[in-house]
């Protein structure tokens, strides 16, 4: 399970990376190193009391209408994360690598990285930011579309939209672009939903 984990989770980041990949290579390898122009980098952080209040509060903020969504509405048997129910610390380092790589980085390089950074630079941060955003709740409410209600796809899209924002909002205000702060809130996330399953807490 570990090594079919690790191997997921390389492939999706390097799946996600192909074509902001290729826009790099035509469009800005001659100014920025690829993971630079993506914001992969050390967050640049000017007040760290500020920064971790504000990483704190957004942790809490999204955790609570997240989970009140999965708990309420939807079947834990959908969810991705349910293939480590009730394997306890087995399954800890796949559930790491499944939270951090295969969803946390690979989706942060897309959304947060490529996508907001191409929109920002056309439209402005804020247009950008919402494009983005809304992106990323379509997405995640298109892979629930065939299996729940209209209504709680329509939930799931605001829900993931406005996480989507904010950590958007939090790279490019508070961490000098650097998309290692959504990162670590969108894995740590996971990694709940994770450790969720794997001690059947729910």
């Amino acid at each position: 399970m570990v090594l079919e984990s690790a191997i997921n989770a390389i492939i999706q980041v390097i799946l996600v990376s192909v074509i902001p990949f290729i826009w790099w290579f035509f469009s800005a390898r001659k100014e920025q190193s690829f993971l630079r122009w993506l914001g992969l980098q050390k967050p640049d952080i000017e007040n760290k009391g500020n920064y971790f209040v504000w990483f704190l509060f957004i942790m809490v903020l999204l955790f609570v209408p997240l989970y009140t969504i999965t708990y309420f509405y939807l079947d834990s048997s959908i969810l991705a994360s349910n293939r480590f129910t009730g394997l306890g610390f087995s399954a800890l380092i796949p559930a790491l690598f499944y939270a951090m790589v295969q969803t946390g980085l690979s989706e942060e390089l897309l959304f947060r990285g490529f996508l907001l950074k191409r929109f920002k630079h056309k439209f402005g941060f804020q247009m950008g930011n919402i494009m983005q955003s809304l992106l990323f709740g379509i997405l995640h409410g298109w892979m629930f579309y065939s299996l729940v209600p209209f209504g709680v796809v329509v939930l799931v899209v605001m829900a993931t939209a406005f996480a989507g924002y904010l950590m958007g909002w939090i790279n490019e205000r508070k961490s000098n672009g650097s998309i290692v702060t959504s990162w670590g809130i969108h894995g740590i996330g996971n990694l709940i939903a994770s450790f969720v399953a794997m001690f059947n807490v729910l």
